[in-house]
């Protein structure tokens, strides 16, 4: 797997020890939502950075008063069809505040990396020979969108309403 992280290719700093009986004892570390609630007090006792996976059945609500103590939250896409990941990702960036680093992680699609990147995940979990390239090649794909999301770009109407504006201004 490679990580793709604000657009470049870098090494995974966290441990991913969701599932395992034993934490590791440092180190930046991803734990599973059952992991966190036995854990908590022992994960926020080691002063390290903390890394939260999320499964498509766990809704972010159940550690949205802890969002502040994760460094990384790492959304599942079980498969292609199941897209509860997008709203999630919506959810902890605009309602919860989350402004750690966001992960999509499992079935992540070159087809699907710019609307993850739209709702507000800044890196993916790619199983790729060119993660780099499908990168911008997702990136590079559209230039101009219909709805506001996480990502603050303008969209086509505002575009549109602010070149008017322009063209009023310019014309007095």
């Amino acid at each position: 797997m490679a990580l793709i992280k604000n657009g470049l290719l870098v090494r995974d700093t966290f441990e991913n020890a969701a599932g395992l009986d034993e934490l590791p004892d440092r180190g930046a570390v991803l734990v599973s939502l059952d992991q966190w609630r036995e854990h908590r007090d022992q994960l926020l006792r080691r002063r390290e950075r903390l890394g939260l996976l999320l499964l498509s059945d766990q809704h972010p609500k159940e550690i949205s008063a802890d969002v502040h103590y994760f460094d990384l939250i790492a959304l599942d896409f079980p498969g292609f069809r199941d897209g509860r990941a997008y709203s999630y990702a919506r959810l902890l960036r605009e309602r919860f505040k989350f402004t750690g680093e966001l992960r999509a992680v499992g079935d992540v699609l070159l087809e699907q990396l710019h609307y993850m990147h739209r709702v507000g995940f800044n890196s993916f979990d790619l199983d790729s020979e060119q993660p780099l390239a499908e990168w911008k090649t997702a990136a590079g794909e559209f230039s101009v969108w219909y709805q506001p999301t996480a990502d603050g770009r303008a969209t086509a109407t505002e575009l549109r309403h602010w070149r008017n504006e322009r063209l009023r201004a310019s014309a007095m």
